[in-house]
């Protein structure tokens, strides 16, 4: 369980305080797929970093498990996330020395996963890699590389996935696949994961969509596709 308590993060400059998170409360459950959507500047992006401790708040808490990761060292902090997060970027990150096989392993040897070799090799079969493992980045799609990219995400089996618009290089065809193989993910992973995108009909596949607005969370909905659920 995230909880989230009078989060404020503000920039200082030219004698100006900029507030980019402006007092937000909120509580995400284990293993719930959320959504954040809003306009560009309305503070998304920095609302995923300070959840993921890559960034510091100016006031307020961030508890992980009864945690308050506000009051971890950057050590601290660098441990949790290797031992508790996942993330995908819309830029991929990937390592582009190493081949689609390689970058997975790394992150699962990194971390000390068991069987780092044939974890990465299950997953990356999971997301229709299995005849590209000896590719290197520069030679996959960008299709490809952000299913690379999920692979990578989810091989520690991370209680967190941090998704910072995962799909927003991508051409529908592409977003929708990516989709899909998050929903399938996290179906079977049990992951609590938040997704930042910036495309309505992605963020309508989530269980719970988050819209922010000038640093605050403007409107918390529950998708119809899960009215039911």
């Amino acid at each position: 369980m995230i909880e989230i308590q009078q989060l404020r993060k503000s920039l200082y400059g030219g004698g100006h305080k900029v507030d980019i998170i402006n007092g937000i409360d909120l509580t995400i459950p284990s293993g719930q797929f959320t959504a954040v959507i809003g306009a560009s500047g309305s503070g998304k992006t920095t609302f995923l970093s300070l959840i993921a401790g890559l960034d510091s708040p100016t006031s307020g808490s961030i508890v992980i498990d009864n945690q308050d990761i506000t009051k971890l060292t950057e050590d601290e902090l660098a441990a949790l996330r290797a031992e508790r997060f996942g993330f995908i970027f819309q830029n991929f990150h990937l390592i582009p020395t190493l081949t689609a096989l390689e970058n997975v392993v790394l992150a699962a040897e990194l971390n000390g996963t068991p069987g780092a070799q044939k974890k990465s090799e299950d997953l990356l079969g999971t997301v229709g890699l299995t005849d590209r493992l000896h590719h290197y980045p520069a030679q996959l799609s960008g299709g490809e590389q952000q299913r690379l990219s999920l692979a990578r995400a989810f091989v520690n089996e991370p209680e967190i996935v941090l998704a910072d618009e995962p799909t927003g290089n991508l051409d529908s065809k592409n977003s929708e696949h990516i989709l899909d193989l998050m929903l399938e993910l996290h179906r079977v992973k049990q992951a609590t994961i938040l997704l930042v995108t910036h495309e309505p009909h992605i963020a309508e596949k989530s269980q719970r969509i988050l819209t922010m607005a000038d640093g605050v969370i403007v409107e918390d909905t529950k998708p119809a596709t899960h009215a039911k659920d």
